[in-house]
């Protein structure tokens, strides 16, 4: 479709994804790249930036060689392919950038997605349950997990940060960086819809360069830029910036993306099994560490949650007025200008 010639169609469809591929990737980043780039706040940017690239170069190049040209990795089966964009498909990732500016984790698979699936309501539906169960099962398997291990290993990492933050194996800094890989190509595979539903379905190779270039000369910012405000979401978490404890973080959130991976291909927020990761391991920790107080955790926890339940609804809200704007602004005058 690029290749046909440069229309309002295609500037549509360009500006959708480049703005998509801006706000979903700077929105998740807490998810993603967040434990990574609080335990590398040292290292440099540049070295950031090539191993970001590295990973979703090879990812991304793999999935569409081996899934002839489908770079979503099967993730929009289920969402109808649009082939006429408008300015309705641009202003979603517009408001996912507003939103991500104040710190606030959208569902960015609702709020892109859902454009696409308002003639589906039933995929928007599996959307919603698919995620909810997802922050279920992330909260209860950190909540077993980290009241197994709180006591022999998250309390000797919290006590030997500090002495021994300069001599942490090297062994455990290569985990860091294996596990980050394995957990931003799962993203990757997981989200990718978010990005490539603005894009033809089967990519050619020109296609496929474009993406890489316009991925990678993003991940450039967002390496010198340490993650912007949202990243406040991971930092005020217990420990995260130890290497040791973000590793242990990143290979449970990455085998969770996997499972749901595999598990169907249903789209899902890939932020509510994160955030359900982080409560469940705050909790954990309190109840067996007693590292900060109850109430601080708490509000921690509910702050999060009240944070992404309020982006869910911003979401679908925004999804409704757009492609029911005719109904709204009827609506709107029977009831109130009448």
């Amino acid at each position: 479709m690029l290749a046909d010639g440069f229309s309002l169609n295609t500037f549509y469809m360009i500006t959708g994804f480049l703005l998509a591929m801006f706000s979903c990737v700077s929105n998740d980043i807490i998810q993603t790249l967040g434990t990574f780039l609080s335990a590398n706040k040292k290292t440099n940017s540049f070295y950031i930036w090539a191993f970001t690239s590295a990973v979703l170069i090879l990812t991304i190049g793999i999935g569409w060689w081996i899934n002839n040209g489908d770079m979503s990795f099967g993730r929009l089966d289920r969402i109808p392919v649009t082939h006429t964009f408008s300015l309705i498909h641009v202003l979603p990732p517009i408001i996912l950038l507003v939103l991500t500016r104040y710190g606030i984790p959208v569902a960015t698979a609702f709020l892109i997605l859902s454009i696409f699936s308002v003639s589906d309501v039933h995929v928007i539906g599996l959307m919603l349950t698919k995620s909810f169960i997802g922050y279920g099962v992330a909260f209860i398997c950190a909540l077993v997990i980290y009241n197994i291990i709180a006591r022999p290993i998250e309390r000797y990492f919290y006590y030997t940060q500090k002495k021994h933050s300069k001599n942490i194996s090297k062994w455990w800094m290569a985990a860091k960086w294996a596990s980050t890989a394995f957990l931003w190509s799962q993203w990757i595979m997981q989200d990718a819809a978010n990005l490539f539903v603005y894009l033809p379905r089967k990519a050619s190779l020109g296609e496929l360069i474009f993406v890489l270039t316009a991925c990678t000369i993003f991940l450039g910012y967002l390496s010198f830029n340490r993650g912007g405000e949202i990243q406040k979401i991971v930092k005020m978490k217990t420990n995260v910036q130890d290497p040791r404890s973000a590793t242990i973080i990143d290979l449970i959130y990455a085998s969770l993306l996997l499972y749901f991976i595999q598990l169907n291909n249903i789209p899902m927020s890939t932020t509510w099994v994160f955030l359900g990761l982080l409560a469940g391991r705050e909790i954990a920790l309190y109840h067996r560490l007693r590292f900060e107080s109850p109430k601080k955790m708490y509000k921690h926890i509910g702050k999060d949650l009240a944070k992404v339940t309020f982006g869910m609804i911003v979401s679908l809200l925004v999804v409704v007025i757009l492609t029911q704007f005719h109904v709204v602004k009827d609506f709107f005058i029977m009831h109130f200008m009448g």
